[in-house]
């Protein structure tokens, strides 16, 4: 607001109320707060607090309008900050700054008629110069409040993440156990939960957007750490359907999601963030949705060492992973049923769609790759890991190069 748009009287009507700024302020804080409850309540800023408030941001705006070259806009800037460390809701605060330069006016006119004609003339004619100066402690004020809550809301994010790390990477990551995260984050010691690892697909967007919504309205808590390239979650179902939580998850993915298995303890989100970070690992690059991996010991100990589960599933299903496309995927597939069947031909006949005869006479040519009888306790025992290994981690299934 350049000075020479100032008018003599009205520098000298500005200055007249400086004089009197102490009764000004007692006059508007009582209008503040008979208007806006929040104020008049004083739960957020006491009387003595506002008064004070009022003075100084009175005494910037008074000081500018009585003839300095320049606004000074450290009082709205103050302002803002202090009440957004104080929670007080934005609209109430721009509607309190908008009282008090509502407030201005009217006495700058009142002195002005009280002046005589060339006085209101010349406030009349700085009117708009006026409420530019309003406009510009508004936005000072809001973008200093901004600012802070922004300031807040990273600390914070910061604070949960580091609360979360207490449970999902284990004990070492800090002195915190496991109860106290769950207290921390209100989330249930016990209780039915599971971790979510997902893919993040672009920097201009978020994993699994509005997730957090739709988890409010199915009533499932969750806590969340967001890192550059995956969102990790934990989600305490309740008695909610995990198919049901699942099925929302799905809908807002962008990309891939490894799920674990449900648990029924805070402190086993370490297990199950590992578990869910291999399905998700696992699945295919550059498609989308949800993939789990089986609640089965074994799958701690595959995925412990992916090198040594390979090395493994190549020397117990070498004779089988040698052989053409079609041959390979069949005899898998059967293999896999029959186990899941525990050993029945029928059973795994009617998963596979064909004859139980067809399912005997594909296993003895299983059989025959593997180098000796299914009734091997050892040797059954071998391919039943080796199959979980290739569901685990469906690459290693692929054909084998010989």
């Amino acid at each position: 607001m350049p000075p020479s748009r100032l008018a003599p009287p009205v520098a000298k009507l500005a200055a007249d109320l400086l004089g009197q700024i102490d009764q000004l302020a007692d006059q508007l804080l009582a209008r503040i707060a008979e208007q806006i409850e929040i104020y008049r309540v004083g739960s957020i800023v006491g009387r003595g607090e506002l008064r004070t408030s009022l003075i100084v941001n009175m005494n910037q705006i008074l000081t500018r309008l009585s003839g300095e070259l320049e606004t000074e806009l450290s009082a709205p800037r103050h302002i803002g900050r202090t009440r957004a460390m104080q929670d007080m809701p934005l609209p109430e605060l721009l509607r309190a700054y908008r009282l008090g330069f509502a407030f201005l006016w009217e006495r700058l006119l009142a002195a002005a008629r009280d002046s005589g004609q060339k006085s209101v003339d010349a406030l009349l004619d700085t009117a708009t110069t006026i409420w530019e100066l309003a406009d510009d402690f508004c936005l000072a004020l809001t973008e200093s409040y901004r600012e802070a809550m922004s300031e807040r809301m990273i600390a914070a994010d910061r604070r949960r993440s580091g609360i979360i790390s207490a449970i999902l990477d284990g004990p070492a990551s800090g002195s915190l156990s496991a109860w106290e995260v769950a207290k921390l984050l209100d989330l249930p010691y016990d209780g039915t939960f599971l971790v979510l690892v997902a893919e993040v697909t672009s920097s201009n967007s978020s994993a699994l957007p509005r997730l957090e919504d739709r988890l409010r309205q199915l009533d499932v808590g969750s806590a969340w750490r967001s890192q550059p390239q995956h969102e990790i979650g934990v989600l305490s179902l309740g008695r909610r359907d995990p198919g049901e939580v699942l099925a929302s998850v799905a809908q807002v993915a962008l990309g891939r999601v490894g799920v674990s298995p449900l648990f029924h303890r805070l402190d086993g989100a370490a297990r199950a963030l590992r578990l869910a970070q291999v399905a998700l690992e696992t699945s295919a690059p550059g498609t989308k949705g949800i993939r789990s991996l089986d609640d089965d010991p074994h799958i701690d100990l595959l995925v412990r060492d992916r090198d040594t589960t390979r090395r493994f599933v190549v020397r117990v299903l070498h004779g089988v992973l040698a052989l053409p496309d079609h041959e390979r995927t069949t005899l898998l597939a059967t293999a896999t049923a029959w186990i899941d069947s525990r050993g029945s031909a029928a059973e795994a006949g009617r998963s596979l769609y064909c004859h139980e005869n067809t399912v005997r006479h594909r296993i003895r040519r299983i059989e025959e790759h593997l180098g000796g009888s299914l009734d091997d306790p050892r040797l059954l025992s071998d391919l039943t890991i080796a199959l979980q290994a290739i569901r685990a981690f469906p690459e290693l299934g692929n054909r084998l190069d010989t």
